[in-house]
């Protein structure tokens, strides 16, 4: 059984300009301590997805159900409160109380749950919650004197002190610098698995979901574009719109103009490639060709692409960008700029001329 369902989820949101139809149909079945994310950007529905499973948005149509219980159902008339849902949530700005210290934030949650707990139960709760996010000793510390990480990890600490079952976080690391929010990610992520908790992530970071994730739902104006592993995000992006969000493509207009031992034959501005063949298409079909930058490097003097299974493409360096890890290099061929990324002890300048070999397997074809 899943531990969160969402079926046929819709939001309508009324503004000056009339109806905004937020979330379209949302579909998801959530396993029992899985990581899931929520990935696209500003304006794709996923925080108002994320509210909506929280209890702070109402939608208009669908329902929620957390461990088999169900909390929201437009047609049976049910809207569970959100202080009833069985949900830690941790915001983007953390909502931390300045007029609190760290103790006090943390068992805030503990002060309003229904039935009475004896001081020497609740100390040890929010103390094993710190204790958790290695902010142990910080517990009278007045919370505006924490650092952002800190006050990140405080944010958590509260979520998850009343051991709830799905935890939420809508964008938690935006707000801190690009160190301390990489030596986030991989905290947040090891103790979420460690603990074993459901956790929904809200993000448009592709880093941070490809990396932390068990499953990715790409989405766009409210709908779900694919949903799947990171890996199959990245390799087998289901369309345009998914390749080009998740990292950096090159993209290629062509047309099906053979297929011959399991590869198409694709005609673009490049020239005719070799290529894996796509679901659904055949010769005389238009078609886009992927091709990441990472999967392109240069041809060896003399080599043949038909004999060692590459696309063998000529061009002109247009661009050399040195980024300390990679030089990402721009390539004119024909009407089309190739980006690619080679090894930054490679040697190459604007205006040399140059040949690129890019393999078979690794050009990706997508129907129009």
């Amino acid at each position: 059984m899943a531990m969160i369902k969402i079926e046929n989820l819709n939001m309508h949101y009324q503004t000056d300009e009339g109806s905004v139809h937020a979330v379209r149909g949302v579909n998801f079945n959530i396993a029992e301590g899985e990581f899931f994310t929520l990935l696209g950007p500003s304006g794709c529905g996923k925080t108002t997805t994320l509210r909506a499973l929280a209890g702070l948005e109402r939608p208009t149509g669908g329902t929620i159900s957390i461990d088999g219980k169900t909390m929201f159902s437009e047609d049976r008339r049910i809207n569970v409160p959100a202080h009833r849902r069985d949900i830690g949530m941790v915001f983007q700005s953390y909502a931390i109380w300045p007029h609190m210290d760290v103790f006090e934030n943390v068992a805030f949650p503990l002060r309003e749950m229904r039935g009475r707990m004896s001081k020497s139960a609740l100390r040890e709760k929010v103390l094993g919650a710190l204790s958790l996010v290695q902010l142990d000793g910080y517990e009278d510390r007045p919370a505006p004197f924490l650092s952002g990480g800190q006050q990140q990890r405080l944010a958590l600490a509260r979520a998850l002190v009343k051991e709830p079952k799905v935890l939420l976080l809508d964008e938690p690391l935006s707000n801190l610098d690009a160190k301390l929010r990489e030596e986030m990610r991989d905290e947040l992520s090891d103790l979420v698995k460690r603990l074993g908790i459901t956790t929904v992530y809200v993000t448009h970071d592709q880093l941070e979901a490809l990396t932390m994730s068990d499953v990715v739902a790409v989405m766009s104006e409210g709908e779900v574009m694919q949903e799947s592993t990171p890996f199959d995000i990245y390799e087998a992006p289901a369309n345009r719109f998914v390749a080009g969000f998740i990292g950096t493509t090159n993209f290629l207009d062509g047309r099906i103009e053979a297929a011959v031992n399991g590869h198409v034959t694709v005609s673009t501005s490049c020239g005719a490639m070799t290529c894996v063949p796509p679901d659904g298409a055949g010769p005389g079909d238009t078609v886009t060709v992927i091709v990441r930058p990472e999967d392109v490097h240069l041809a060896a003097n003399g080599g043949n692409g038909s004999e060692s299974g590459e696309n063998i493409l000529s061009g002109e360096v247009a661009e050399v960008m040195f980024l300390g890890e990679a030089l990402e290099c721009q390539v004119v061929i024909g009407d089309t700029r190739m980006r690619l990324k080679l090894h930054p002890s490679t040697r190459i300048a604007a205006g040399e001329k140059i040949d690129l070999a890019i393999p078979v397997d690794r050009c990706l074809v997508l129907p129009e």
